[in-house]
């Protein structure tokens, strides 16, 4: 099997290229096409476990979801794990290479070009079509001689190329014809039209523009995808989305502030999708409220960082105070280190060598440490009674007595821990809330109720409607005829 490929490139980053790609999947896979996405760089810190062992953008997986194929490293050979403004830690079909600056990682990538184009290779072997989503714009020239994932790579793999606008932000024909002036003649003719996204309002209106982009570019466009509910539903592609989704359910409140370096923020989706669960995202210079049922600490790549960010809001007084109005605490990887009384880097795994007193409220010890667990789990909890699925992705080793009262025991196996008073409780686990019995158990416990949402079926339910929409917005046959 031989595929053939079609690169999405966009003219921005967060222009809805991930979603795009993701409905696409979704739509050629329900016409009996063996899909599989593909994005050579992405740089996030939402990250999922494959079935090979290593780790990718949760981005692609949400699109290998859609395609109903299995995930695995070469869906996004290189992923940038950003730690600091300037700093991220390289992972290389799944497994971490190390920590670059933005500078040494120019340099780097050059090296990666083999990795990249042999990913590609394997997902072309065994798929019919591969969509290649690109990064970022796809014409800055000062990224053009190191670049691997936008027409750098596009000119390396002969692919053909659709350019995707966002018109919701307006400037979509300036957009499109600007990268065409920046473009290579040899690049230009890779493009075989210009696709306009988040489109809302008459599409006759947006005619003169079409006839803009054809006469200056000779690029058609394609079409107008409408903005779409059913898109919204499904989770955010990077941080540059962050922040827009909140619960829109009143009753349980559980508050999560808002740390740098947050990872995997779309382990909350399950929640803010319940009726009964009033889900606020605290910003920092604003307090945790004082009606707050639940504090929740999210991952993050930058556990120290976010820990003295935490004091630096004053958050750690408001989460004590919030325990001695009988509130609970709860905290998810990094954020469960936090929970313990110290977080050691001796190595400067996340940046200066040293060490950063946690919360103190459970009795446990954390050390950074060069090696990255990566297990997916899928098993049954002797202590709620339900089934418990997700993954652990973290560096570190966390030792203490506070352990010998797991918050979760796993077929046999003691996971996470629970302080005496049964008030805090922390775990490694990622993806827990998306099993929707033990979400069920848990809202209980934390006094909520959960509406028996079906989060596996919602989110099959909006790929399928984001999928119809794009089946009438999208003349697919002629797309997939310009794939090759």
């Amino acid at each position: 099997m031989t595929a053939k490929r079609l690169m999405v490139l966009g003219t921005g980053s967060d222009v809805g290229k991930s979603l795009l790609v993701a409905g696409l999947c979704r739509a050629w896979a329900r016409r009996g096409l063996k899909v599989a996405p593909f994005k050579a760089q992405n740089m996030s810190n939402n990250a999922a476990v494959t079935a090979d062992g290593g780790e990718i953008g949760r981005a692609q997986a949400l699109q290998a979801r859609a395609a109903g194929v299995p995930l695995t490293v070469h869906m996004n050979p290189v992923l940038l794990k950003p730690e600091t403004d300037v700093d991220a830690q390289v992972v290389v079909q799944g497994r971490v290479l190390g920590r670059y600056s933005a500078s040494a990682y120019q340099r780097l990538k050059p090296e990666l070009r083999g990795a990249v184009c042999a990913s590609l290779d394997t997902l072309s072997a065994t798929h019919d079509l591969v969509l290649v989503e690109g990064a970022g714009s796809g014409a800055e020239r000062y990224l053009r001689p190191q670049d691997i994932s936008n027409m750098g790579l596009a000119e390396a793999a002969d692919l053909p190329v659709v350019l995707v606008g966002d018109e919701s932000r307006g400037g979509v024909t300036a957009a499109a014809i600007g990268h065409h002036r920046l473009w290579t003649a040899s690049e230009r003719a890779r493009v075989a039209g210009v696709i306009v996204n988040k489109f809302r309002g008459d599409p006759g209106v947006f005619a003169p523009a079409a006839a803009d982009i054809r006469a200056e570019t000779g690029w058609p466009v394609l079409g107008l995808v409408r903005w779409s509910d059913a898109a919204r539903a499904l989770p955010e592609e990077d941080s540059l989305g962050f922040g827009r989704k909140r619960g829109a359910g009143s009753g349980l409140v559980v508050a999560v502030p808002e740390l740098p370096r947050m990872a995997n923020f779309d382990d909350l989706d399950p929640l803010a999708a319940e009726s009964g669960v009033d889900l606020r995202w605290i910003r920092p210079g604003q307090p945790i409220p004082g009606d707050a049922d639940v504090v929740l600490l999210l991952g993050s790549k930058a556990t120290r960082a976010a820990l003295e960010a935490l004091r630096a809001e004053g958050w750690d007084i408001d989460i004590r105070a919030h325990l001695r109005r009988g509130g609970r605490v709860v905290g998810l990887c990094a954020g469960f280190q936090m929970l313990g009384h110290v977080v050691r880097d001796p190595d400067g795994i996340e940046g200066p060598p040293g060490a950063s007193a946690g919360l103190g409220l459970l009795e446990i010890d954390t050390t950074l440490t060069g090696d990255k667990q990566l297990v997916e789990i899928d098993a049954q909890d002797a202590i709620s009674g339900a089934r418990v699925t997700g993954y652990e992705m973290h560096l570190g080793r966390t030792t203490g007595p506070g352990l010998d009262r797991p918050w979760f025991r796993l077929d046999g196996l003691c996971e996470g821990a629970v302080s005496p008073d049964g008030r805090t409780m922390g775990s490694y686990l990622h993806g827990l809330f998306g099993a929707d019995a033990f979400r069920a158990h848990w809202l209980r416990a934390m006094g909520g109720m959960a509406a028996g949402t079906d989060h596996a079926a919602r989110l099959d339910a909006a790929l399928n409607a984001f999928a119809d929409e794009i089946e009438g917005d999208l003349d697919l046959d002629r797309l997939l005829a310009a794939a090759r």
